[in-house]
């Protein structure tokens, strides 16, 4: 991974500065980011967002579970044209706006829906992708059973210390073998990690779990 190298690809891309002045201005109507600084949005959402770009295969299908404003998906799509992508979320609000960026943007093979995971029925993906939405075990409900074997699910974490332990049930469970933990700065103060789980396994039949299970249950 050369953040360095990535960091000029956006910084030199004037779409990312599109994307950021329309994440400001719908943010006054819609809670979208808590960040709105513009240094610490490229930072903190685009190159961090970036991070996972030189990880995944020409041409791949890309699932992004919980998708909020469009993280990782859109600053991966804008670095990485090659892959397409479906991004889904569960708040209405910030699909319409993850879908105004991808219309101003003139970007394809990208759509965005208003959905939650376990209605989704495509189960062919080549990789599965998550950024701030729930701990590792839950995670892995979330996204192993839509990735195809030999596929891989793809998480933004901070400290996972502690998660990685109590996720081991989940992933003899639903057919995932970690494959690479890449820890990584975007700056001296924020660590950040990948955690990379490739799928060995097919998951059984009823997975995810519907009524938020996976939440209020986890394996």
């Amino acid at each position: 991974m050369n953040l360095d190298a990535l960091k000029q690809k956006i910084i030199q891309d004037s779409r990312f500065e599109i994307f950021y002045q329309k994440l400001i201005e719908y943010n006054q109507k819609v809670n979208l980011t808590a960040i709105t600084d513009k240094n610490d949005v490229y930072l903190k959402h685009f190159l961090d967002s970036a991070a996972a770009a030189d990880f995944l295969a020409p041409n791949s299908y890309v699932l992004d579970i919980g998708c909020g404003a469009g993280f990782p998906s859109i600053p991966l799509k804008l670095l990485r044209p090659d892959l397409r992508f479906l991004l889904i979320d569960s708040v209405n609000k910030k699909i319409d706006f993850v879908n105004s960026v991808i219309k101003t943007l003139e970007l394809s093979d990208i759509t965005a829906l208003h959905s939650r995971v376990e209605d989704i029925k495509i189960k062919d993906f080549d990789y599965a992708l998550a950024r701030a939405v729930a701990p590792l075990n839950v995670l892995c409900e979330y996204a192993l059973p839509f990735v195809k074997i030999g596929g891989c699910a793809v998480f933004y974490k901070s400290d996972i210390s502690e998660e990685l332990p109590q996720a081991q049930n989940a992933l003899n469970i639903l057919g995932g073998q970690v494959q690479d933990i890449v820890e990584f700065n975007l700056d001296k103060d924020i660590k950040r990690t990948l955690v990379i789980i490739k799928k060995i396994n097919q998951t059984p039949v009823g997975y995810p779990r519907p009524q938020n299970k996976p939440r209020k249950n986890p394996l």
